[in-house]
């Protein structure tokens, strides 16, 4: 039971909507039910971004409030629903039966403990066969994962997680800004340079349920992912690689001021001096 009589409810269950007719309705009833079996006072908020196949009278009929999110994109559909929601503590997730929202008790516990973000680890959990696409598995989750811990010192294992659970007044001090699939690195990314307490809870990823292929695009997000990363580490995107210019270069001078080196049946004279001093002039202005 919620205690803070600063928001009428304890927890706001958001989804993310844009034509999941297939999936939305079971998604809402899972929430629901999980309300019900742990006493939860909540609601479901669909926040739907344009969807032209009823989805909004399903998730209407099914109990949950639908908030019209007219800006297209991952981040803004999401960023509406949060805004509008009741609870004090917020979990979201994809609206395509990819995850279990009557098993969001290891989310609240963690909450109710004081943690400002709380998120999903999908290895940890377990990965149904097919639910994860093979570049998505191997390559995409660990290496922006991995670019996200190094950068920031995070210690989150699944940083693109889609299930994850925060409070409210959390949320807001985040000010997130992305309308696109990167908001979910920016909601890590800027937890952790608010030094926000955050936690990580193992759960499963089914096979969604839809019969079309999913809104994300592997390259295109991956790079939106990876681009507002750098933006917010400068030390990664100018000083160290300026740095590695600079160093290559001056060594690479040194040996080279003397007069030509032959390595095998390459020669570096002069015009590898050039470009040695013009990046050593990079690196230093990085």
């Amino acid at each position: 039971m919620n205690s803070n009589s600063e928001y009428p409810i304890e927890l706001t269950v958001v989804m993310p909507c844009l034509n999941e007719a297939e999936t939305l309705e079971i998604c809402v009833q899972k929430a629901n039910r999980f309300f019900e079996q742990h006493q939860v006072k909540g609601e479901v908020i669909v926040a739907d971004n344009g969807s032209t196949d009823g989805s909004q009278e399903i998730a209407q009929r099914n109990g949950a409030r639908v908030v019209d999110i007219p800006t297209k994109g991952y981040g803004s559909a999401l960023r509406g629903g949060i805004l509008a929601a009741k609870g004090e503590y917020i979990v979201m997730g994809d609206s395509d039966d990819s995850y279990d929202f009557s098993n969001l008790m290891p989310y609240v516990e963690k909450l109710r403990k004081g943690y400002d973000l709380v998120m999903g680890n999908r290895f940890k959990g377990g990965i149904e066969s097919g639910a994860m696409p093979f570049l998505h598995y191997y390559l995409g989750n660990p290496v922006l994962s991995f670019i996200g811990r190094l950068f920031f010192k995070s210690a989150i294992g699944d940083f693109h997680c889609g299930l994850r659970g925060f409070s409210k007044k959390a949320f807001l001090k985040m000010d997130t800004k992305t309308t696109g699939m990167e908001f979910a690195s920016e909601m890590v990314m800027k937890a952790t340079l608010l030094e926000m307490k955050i936690t990580e809870v193992p759960i499963k990823l089914y096979q969604d349920g839809r019969s079309r292929p999913p809104h994300l695009r592997t390259w295109r997000d991956g790079w939106r992912h990876l681009r507002f990363m750098l933006m917010y580490a400068p030390s990664w995107l100018f000083l160290y690689p300026g740095l590695f210019l600079m160093i290559f270069g001056l060594l690479s001078s040194v040996f080279l001021v003397a007069g030509p080196v032959q390595i095998g049946s390459g020669v570096f004279d002069i015009n590898t001096l050039i470009y040695m001093s013009i990046s050593v002039l990079v690196g230093f202005q990085s």
